[in-house]
């Protein structure tokens, strides 16, 4: 089998980037990343990215008059690479249309809530202002819908009495490296796509997420 081309844009540390590059170099995830792209120039996640021989690509979207001459440009970037799939791994940029469907159905994005609650910004401040016992993050494939498309998988975890939006955050960025590498690793193995928004699972519809909760898989 043929590894699968990934593409990552990043905008920042790269954490979830180094998740993925650490599964790729142990043979969990069958593929090769091809490049990784950021929107800032100063993300230190491009360091890491080089550290391990891959090649960066910076497009500052403080240099296009507009949302879509910056999406252009990055798709231009991107199809440069023939990428199997694109990750989405902290990247802060707002998509435009013709973008997302240039990449229907092979665009990943990893979102730190429980989708379909608190898509969007600030969800660890949120999630304890709205006091809920359970919090975690998804992966999804990425629709024209803010934070809204189908979930592969989502971790759990269960909100403490003296959690704060910082410690929630360290909580749920653990999760985050487990569960993003996994939905890359069964994408890239061929097991998983998407069709129609719906998640289709080692040849069977997901009616919920794959859950990820004490370190095991629970499938509903």
């Amino acid at each position: 089998m043929s590894k699968a081309n990934i593409v990552v844009l990043i905008s920042g540390a790269g954490s979830n980037l180094q998740a993925i590059i650490n599964a790729v170099e142990a043979g969990q995830i069958p593929g090769e990343i091809r490049a990784v792209i950021s929107n800032r120039p100063d993300a230190k996640g491009l360091i890491k990215a080089t550290v391990h021989g891959i090649e960066c690509s910076v497009l500052n979207h403080k240099q296009f008059p507009d949302r879509e001459s910056f999406d252009q440009a990055l798709m231009t970037d991107i199809d440069h690479y023939q990428p199997d799939l694109l990750v989405l791994a902290g990247f802060m940029r707002i998509l435009s249309d013709d973008f997302i469907d240039h990449y229907q159905n092979r665009m990943m994005n990893i979102h730190p809530s429980l989708l379909p609650h608190f898509r969007g910004l600030h969800t660890h401040q949120r999630v304890l202002e709205a006091g809920h016992a359970q919090h975690g993050c998804s992966v999804h494939f990425v629709t024209r819908e803010l934070d809204g498309g189908p979930v592969v998988i989502q971790a759990v975890i269960d909100v403490q009495e003296d959690d704060t939006p910082e410690t929630l955050a360290a909580r749920v960025q653990q999760q985050e490296h487990i569960i993003l590498p996994l939905a890359v690793q069964w994408y890239a193995e061929g097991r998983l796509r998407c069709e129609n928004d719906c998640v289709i699972l080692d040849g069977k519809p997901l009616t919920r997420p794959v859950i990820w909760k004490n370190q095991s898989l629970h499938y509903q």
